[in-house]
């Protein structure tokens, strides 16, 4: 085994992981090693089961019949995902009646009979996303037929036309298109076609299908109505855009990338009304181009600049491609929480100002979470950036991950960073407000975050690896088999073997048959100083960033990537105000918090104080820092000369201070918790 090793360094940005080890997953049965299909008609790959497959890329994705996560934390959370999260949607949709209405729509009786708010039947295609992916991974039957079900009562609901919406248009509602600010009608439109392009990549059979007709119906009345000559307006909330893209990706058809691009650039000319929030709420304050970092509402912002990315790669406009770059480098600088969280207000669910990150009021919602993963994942295919897969890491770790309860079944709509009061347990069967509690809820009357977790779940494989002329690259680590082809037709098979993030080996096994030259790419995160890189025996240091080994490859050769997991403090820019004498603790890509179920007696979190001069240790199954718990004395006037000093003079020194990860978080009924901790 002959190699040549490089590596370059890629900027401290975000980072975080994906676990291994545990049970093994169900698999496509007709899934084969290398199979390299043919061109689509836009210049894609076909056959490629993922959610983004642009046509031209630095980087090509490995789609689900590609690449296979075999087991640990993210196997388990496909599992669980797979087994009852899915029903679990499928069963309050129904309970809900947001499911229902397409009946109502059918039998004529809207508006009487609808339930939930106007975005409503978005869920119901998310869900269906994520049945299709989760079909094309595993090829469960019943799954199957779950699916058609519920596709054959959209279908029934479709006009004419090809619109589709159960709250806007028919007799006693409000016209198509009247409120495009709030109505949310394109928005869902976006969903229900990205429902549809994952079905057209899933589907087991040849042949029309009923959702993809839907789609198309639906995507071509849109193209009418808001073409050229038409509304020359927008969607108060992106989606549209990315879909559309991918539809062209799957279809061929040019008319979906010029709607698209008719979208993205009429956006940012005041083409929506003005609301409390201002346009930049609906980012239509500034043109895509002209903006220098993403602002208002988190989601929407991730969503348009996803479809910014995706339009910029198929039509080759750099100069859109190094805009949104840019956006997305500065606010990774100065507007997202250690976790990857992006949006510090609730009021508009928005981006604050610069360095203005509040722990305890951090809204960091769990679909803004995927919409930064959507984004990166968008630019690391583009320009092959080791930093983007370090932010869709730490988000996948510490956003994503945290969102659902281990049983699948709960959620979290936002994710703060500091929990001050004990919460109730939600009611099982009914609906939350989206932000009432530090427990996850089985539901909200808005739940657009728990579908959107079941769907990155399971097309999740999708997101682990790429490959180029070159070879192949690896960018999130979870135990995996990889069978697939370079564009030459070399077959490339390897098994990734690992116990990550609890240990920090990460070893690739070459499989197949065949001897090959090629050259294998890994994501050393930022946080990684003194990796280390064995190659034949042979070990060396290896810098942050992407190291490569160029081998003529054998079965049976082995590259052992050793990543340090020492526990480890870090401190924030100095500007960033609400945290300022304060320090958090990461082990490898796990952001790690107190809770108060760790502490003596009724202890709050509030009370601990963290000594930075100790290192943390640590314990296996946690973390432990030397600290202190404080006695914070009541006072008449909080404020005065001597309050710090009698603070901090009082308590037991030499405390044990437990932290464990943020992602498991009140997994342990309710607590306070806190990630950023005084000194």
């Amino acid at each position: 085994m002959t190699s040549d090793t490089t590596s370059r360094s890629s900027a401290p940005t975000a980072t975080t992981a994906a676990t291994a080890t545990g049970d093994a997953v169900p698999v496509p049965p007709d899934a084969e090693a290398g199979a390299a299909p043919g061109p689509t008609p836009s210049g894609g790959r076909a056959g490629t089961i993922a959610p983004v497959v642009p046509s031209r890329a630095v980087l090509r994705p490995l789609g689900l019949d590609e690449v296979r996560i075999t087991g640990g934390f993210w196997g388990r959370r496909q599992q669980v995902n797979g087994a009852a999260t899915l029903a679990h949607i499928e069963l309050w949709l129904e309970r809900e009646g947001w499911l229902g209405n397409f009946d109502a729509a059918v039998e004529g009786r809207l508006p009487a009979d609808r339930r939930g708010r106007e975005f409503s039947d978005s869920e119901v295609y998310k869900l269906l996303e994520a049945m299709a992916w989760e079909i094309g991974r595993t090829r469960d039957e019943a799954l199957e037929a779950r699916f058609e079900a519920i596709v054959a009562r959209v279908a029934a609901a479709q006009e004419p036309d090809g619109y589709l919406s159960t709250r806007f248009g028919r007799p006693g509602q409000a016209p198509r298109y009247s409120d495009l600010e709030w109505g949310h009608e394109l928005y869902c439109f976006g969903h229900l076609v990205q429902a549809a392009v994952a079905r057209a990549r899933t589907r087991p059979a040849d042949g029309d299908d009923a959702l993809v007709t839907v789609a198309r119906r639906a995507a071509d009345h849109v193209c009418e109505v808001f073409g050229a000559g038409g509304i020359e307006s927008v969607c108060g909330h992106p989606e549209i855009e990315p879909a559309l893209v991918e539809l062209y990706r799957v279809t061929g058809e040019e008319r979906y990338l010029e709607q698209a691009r008719l979208f993205l650039e009429r956006r940012g000319h005041g083409v929506l009304e003005d609301v409390e929030f201002g346009r930049a709420y609906f980012q239509d304050d500034l043109p895509v181009r002209d903006a220098t970092v993403l602002r208002g509402h988190a989601v929407r912002a991730t969503y348009l600049s996803a479809g910014a990315v995706d339009l910029a790669s198929e039509t080759g406009d750099g100069d859109l491609l190094d805009a949104v770059s840019h956006q997305l480098d500065t606010t990774v600088a100065r507007r997202t929480y250690l976790t990857g969280g992006m949006g510090s207000r609730h009021q508009d669910e928005a981006f604050g100002p610069d360095y203005v990150l509040p722990p305890d009021r951090a809204y960091s919602e769990t679909c803004a979470g995927i919409g930064s993963v959507m984004l990166s994942w968008r630019l690391l295919l583009a320009d092959g950036s080791p930093a983007r897969g370090d932010l869709i890491e730490r988000t996948l770790y510490n956003v994503v991950a945290t969102s659902p309860s281990p049983e699948g079944t709960a959620f979290y709509y936002t994710n703060t960073l500091h929990q001050r009061e004990l919460a109730t347990v939600p009611e099982e069967d009914v609906a939350s407000p989206r932000a009432a509690s530090s427990l996850r809820a089985p539901w909200f009357g808005v739940s657009c975050c728990p579908t959107n977790v079941a769907r990155t779940f399971a097309s999740l494989a999708a997101y682990l690896a790429t490959v180029d002329d070159d070879g192949l690259q690896l960018h999130q680590y979870a135990p995996a088999e990889i069978r697939t082809a370079l564009p030459d037709g070399r077959a490339v098979a390897v098994d990734v073997v690992t116990d990550y993030p609890r240990t920090g080996e990460v070893r690739v096994r070459v499989a197949g048959v065949d001897t090959h030259r090629w050259t294998l790419t890994l994501r050393v995160p930022a946080w990684a100083t003194g990796a280390t890189l064995e190659v034949a025996g042979e070990r060396r240091v290896v810098e942050p960033g992407a190291v490569r080994v160029t081998c003529d490859f054998a079965p049976g050769d082995e590259v052992v990537l050793g990543l340090p997991l020492e526990p480890r403090f870090v401190r924030a820019d100095p500007r960033i105000d609400a945290v300022r004498g304060c320090v958090a603790v990461e082990r490898g890509p796990e952001v790690l918090c107190v809770e108060s179920v760790d502490l003596p007696g009724t202890a709050h979190v509030d009370v601990v104080r963290i000594d930075p001069g100790v290192a943390p240790q640590d314990r296996g199954d946690h973390v432990v820092a030397r600290g202190a718990l404080v006695d914070l004395a009541e006072h008449a006037w909080p404020y005065g000369d001597g309050i710090d000093r009698e603070v901090a003079d009082q308590g037991a020194a030499g405390t044990e201070i437990v932290l464990r990860p943020y992602h498991d978080w009140a997994t342990r009924g309710p607590s306070t918790m806190r990630v950023w901790v005084p000194t």
